[in-house]
């Protein structure tokens, strides 16, 4: 996702009804309070649930990769006998995060999530992020070449989905781009126009649930200002929004923004993304506090069970331990960073 100061606001990467509907196949959001820098920490006021180390792995009703980079790594940590390590890294590998799939072709990922997911009869958690001009031009620029390639793609991966339950968090950033005049304004009709048509596709699969992204409080920090436009990206036909995608900060300061958001849009539902948010944003408000911020934790792990009518769930949509960016001495943004996971399962409180 995109770099710049709403970066600071959240970002980055490979979204759901009430907590009943949930836990059937839907999903929940929540808010954040304005600014970067307020609940920073989340050391006097928890940022969410802990983690815990013994928390059940498979107590949620969404998929598990079990070939993510994660897996892979906790398997070759075991071989060299890294115990500890592998044992922190369980904390990731075992608990169910979004799935990005290929820009390229979308199909083979998609297939493979929803045959897995079909034996425990789970949700398949997909992120579609290919929309033109994405990202502004930052760490994960890129995207479709053009409207009818984006329409292809959209179509693609709403087929490759099929009947199987699936929640889907509709491409990250591209309307607070839009909001907050990152993305060029030639290309706001069309971005509208395109997200409207992708609801309208994935809804046509019959277990499919659509979430718009809307950022996160620290970056678009007056809710009003995205009222127009998720309505515009076809907000009425989806399940609702999602927020702090990537980002850091706490589910109760999201939960807030969210509230107030959904008031303004008759009661929409959201989901959160609580992958990194276990210590909240890092303090201050420099110009990448989104970009690989030192010191992060994991947060409440995915599910259903948010206690809050609106949310429909706690969703792990950033995959803990993949970079957001060439920043800090990273890796290219999605990439997996093995030392920056370790870090942040070791941080999980609980």
């Amino acid at each position: 996702m995109s770099g710049r100061h709403h970066r600071s606001s959240r970002v980055r990467t490979r979204l759901l009804p009430t907590t009943a509907a949930l836990c059937a196949g839907a999903l929940a959001a929540t808010g954040c309070l304005p600014g970067g820098a307020g609940a920073a920490s989340g050391e006097q006021h928890p940022a969410q649930a802990p983690v815990g180390r013994s928390a059940p792995a498979n107590s949620s009703p969404f998929w598990v990769d079990p070939d993510s980079a994660a897996a892979r790594q906790v398997e070759e940590y075991r071989t060299q006998g890294r115990t500890e390590e592998a044992t922190l890294l369980r904390r990731i590998s075992e608990r169910p995060a979004a799935l990005w799939p290929l820009w390229s072709d979308p199909v083979a990922d998609i297939r493979r999530a929803v045959r897995g997911a079909a034996p425990k009869k789970q949700t398949a958690v997909l992120v579609a992020y290919n929309i033109p001009h994405r990202d502004c031009g930052m760490y994960s620029k890129g995207g479709a070449a053009n409207a009818e390639a984006y329409r292809e793609w959209i179509g693609s991966f709403a087929q490759a989905v099929g009947d199987a339950p699936a929640v889907v968090v509709l491409e990250p950033d591209a309307v607070p781009h839009v909001v907050d005049g990152c993305t060029p304004a030639q290309y706001h009709e069309e971005r509208y126009q395109l997200l409207a048509e992708a609801v309208g596709r994935l809804k046509r699969q019959p277990r499919t649930k659509v979430y718009l992204d809307a950022g996160n409080p620290a970056w678009i920090k007056d809710p009003g200002k995205l009222v127009e436009p998720l309505r515009r990206a076809g907000l009425a036909k989806a399940d609702g929004f999602s927020l702090n995608v990537s980002n850091f900060q706490t589910t109760p300061a999201v939960t807030a923004f969210g509230t107030e958001l959904s008031a303004l849009l008759g009661g929409a539902h959201f989901v959160i993304d609580t992958s990194r948010n276990g210590a909240g944003p890092l303090p201050g408000d420099g110009e990448e506090a989104w970009c690989n911020p030192p010191g992060r934790a994991l947060g409440t792990p995915p599910t259903g069970n948010t206690g809050d009518a609106r949310v429909d769930a706690y969703l792990w949509i950033k995959r803990p331990g993949e970079s957001d960016g060439t920043c800090r001495g990273g890796p290219a943004a999605g990439t997996w960073w093995p030392e920056y996971a370790l870090g942040l399962a070791r941080r999980a409180k609980g």
